[in-house]
């Protein structure tokens, strides 16, 4: 995926400003708000390094065993009532559930993700 960084298993999006003349990024995938910048790719790389690097000396000292957002397995998914219809058509075709094949679709797309 276009503007994403990946360091230590952390991965960030990042934009430009240019108002600031700035790469700007926030680190995802965890439960505080952490952003960093730079006026150029490497150093919005390394700050993006301290960044998370800082993070996590940060949960050391609170006491934060998993640093990383935790997530509850469950979400709604908006799609048009045509797609709702095959897909159920199609699971049920297949013997799955409408979760099951939701669930597998996903993960066979995260095969090719990486």
């Amino acid at each position: 995926m276009d503007n994403i960084l990946k360091y230590n298993d952390f991965i960030a999006a990042v934009r430009y400003s240019e108002a600031d003349e700035a790469f700007i990024g926030k680190i995802e995938g965890i439960d505080s708000v952490v952003s960093f910048e730079g006026q150029s790719v490497k150093e919005l790389k390394d700050a993006f390094k301290d960044a998370v690097e800082g993070y996590l000396d940060f949960c050391k000292r609170k006491g934060i065993v998993e640093p990383k957002k935790s997530y509850t397995g469950v979400f709604n998914v908006r799609i048009d009532s045509d797609l709702h219809r095959r897909t159920a058509i199609v699971a049920k075709s297949r013997g799955y559930t409408l979760n099951a094949f939701v669930k597998k679709s996903i993960e066979r797309n995260l095969e090719y993700a990486d």
